[in-house]
C-alpha cells in the first residue's frame, strides 16, 4: 500500500460528510496532493466495500477523479456510508461519509403514566413513517401549564425505545405540558403538546399477596384474594380489579373484568382435576378527587392451585338414578345461570345456597355410587 506522509493528506475529497435526501444524485471528486506521484487514471471508488463501475467516473483533471452517484438509498447505517477514493494498489488515499434520509416527522401518539404518584414515564411514536435512515434525537420537553421554565427529561430508553423517565420533582394538583422534539441532520420536527395532570395518570404496583384455594370440595370453583397496592395505601382513592386465568397447558388467558373494587373473587365453571394459573392488576382511580380513570398496573406474577378431582363413578346406578342425575344437573344449571345473572360476575350473592346445595349434591352422587358397586 502507498505509504503516507504525515505532512499532508494523500487527498481531499468534495464535498467532505455531504447530507442528502433520499433520492439526489451526487458527484464527488478525488484530487490528490501535488506531494503525491498519482495520475486521475491511478485512482477508483468504493461505497462501503464495493468498488464503484469505472463507468461512473470521470477524469476532470490530471490528478482530479470525480465519480457520479444517482438516486440515492436512504444510509445504510446512522454513522453514514463510507465513499473512499483508492490508489490503485488498495491504498486509501481520502474518505467522505454521505449521509442519506430523510428529515424528521413529528412525534406522535405521547402516553405518560406516572408510578405510585413519584415519578413520570412518557412513551411516544417517531411519526408514520419512522425510519429516517439518520441518527436522529428525540427530547422529551416538559413545563407547569401556567408557569416556569421549559425542562429536559434527562433518563431516555428506559420502556422502550422512544420514551423517557422524570424521577423526582413532580407537582401535583397543577397540569403539565409535555412535547417532543426530533431533531437530525436534515431538520427539526415538533410534536403537539400534551396536557395532563399527574393525578389523572396514576398507575400503581400490581395487587400483592394473591392467594388461590380451592373451594371446599367443589370440583368447578377457585377462590382468589389478594391485597390493595401497598404503595397507595395511605391516598384516597378507589380500585378496580381485573383477573385473569388460564389451565396449565393453554396460553390463552380468560378474563374476569367485573371484579369491581372487591379484593375477593369466586371463579366457576372450571374443570375439575385442573391446574389454573391465576393473576391480578389493578386500577387505581379517584385519587384525590380525579374524575378521569387511571391506567392498569401489571398484571401480578401467575399463582397456581388446582380444582378437586371429580368423584363421581361411572356405571352402577339403576337407570332411574341416571335420569334423576341429569334432572338435577338441568336445574343446577339453571340455578347457577340465575346466580351468575344476579350475581354480577364475582358477588357473592346466593353463593352459600348455591354452595351448600353442590356439596349435598356431591356427597349424594358418592353415596349411591357406593351403593351401586355393593355386591
Amino acid at each position: 500500500p502507498l505509504s503516507v506522509s504525515p505532512a499532508a493528506d494523500p487527498a481531499v475529497i468534495s464535498p467532505q460528510d455531504p447530507t442528502l435526501l433520499i433520492g439526489s444524485s451526487l458527484v464527488a471528486t478525488c484530487t490528490v496532493s501535488p506531494d503525491f506521484p498519482l495520475k486521475a487514471e491511478d485512482l477508483y471508488w468504493t461505497l462501503n466495500g464495493r468498488r464503484l463501475p469505472a463507468a461512473s467516473y470521470a477524469a476532470l483533471g490530471p490528478s482530479t477523479l470525480s465519480v457520479a452517484l444517482a438516486r440515492l438509498n436512504g444510509s445504510r447505517q446512522q454513522s453514514g456510508d463510507n465513499l473512499v477514493c483508492h490508489s490503485r494498489d488498495g491504498g486509501i488515499l481520502a474518505g467522505s461519509c454521505l449521509y442519506v434520509g430523510l428529515p424528521p416527522e413529528k412525534p406522535v401518539n405521547i402516553t405518560c403514566w406516572s408510578k405510585n404518584m413519584k415519578d413520570l414515564t412518557c412513551k411516544w411514536a417517531p411519526g408514520t413513517e419512522g425510519e429516517t435512515f439518520l441518527h436522529t434525537n428525540y427530547t422529551l420537553k416538559y413545563k407547569l401549564r401556567w408557569y416556569g421554565r421549559d425542562n429536559t427529561c434527562q433518563e431516555y430508553h428506559t420502556a422502550g425505545p422512544y420514551s423517557c423517565h422524570i424521577p423526582k420533582d413532580l407537582a401535583l394538583f397543577t397540569p403539565y405540558e409535555i412535547w417532543v422534539e426530533a431533531s437530525n441532520r436534515l431538520g427539526v420536527a415538533v410534536s403537539d403538546v400534551v396536557m395532563l395532570d399527574i393525578l389523572d395518570v396514576v398507575t400503581t404496583d400490581p395487587p400483592s399477596d394473591v392467594h388461590v384455594s380451592r373451594v371446599g370440595d367443589l370440583e368447578d370453583q377457585l377462590s382468589v384474594r389478594w391485597s390493595s397496592p401497598p404503595a397507595l395505601k395511605d391516598f384516597l382513592f378507589q380500585a378496580k380489579y381485573q383477573i385473569q386465568y388460564r389451565v396449565e397447558d393453554s396460553s390463552e388467558w380468560k378474563v374476569v373484568d367485573d371484579v369491581g373494587n372487591q379484593t375477593s373473587c369466586r371463579l366457576a365453571g372450571l374443570r375439575p382435576g385442573t391446574v389454573y394459573f391465576v393473576q391480578v392488576r389493578c386500577n387505581p382511580f379517584g385519587i384525590y378527587g380525579s374524575k378521569k380513570a387511571g391506567i392498569w398496573s401489571d398484571w401480578s406474577n401467575p399463582t397456581a392451585a388446582s380444582t378437586p378431582r371429580s368423584e363421581r363413578g361411572a356405571g352402577g346406578c339403576d337407570p332411574k338414578g341416571g335420569e334423576q342425575n341429569t334432572t338435577l344437573r338441568r336445574e343446577l344449571k339453571q340455578f347457577f345461570g340465575w346466580v351468575k345473572k344476579h350475581a354480577y360476575g364475582c358477588s357473592n350473592l346466593g353463593i352459600k345456597l348455591y354452595d351448600q346445595w353442590r356439596v349435598w349434591l356431591q356427597k349424594s352422587h358418592k353415596a349411591r355410587n357406593q351403593v351401586g358397586k355393593e355386591p
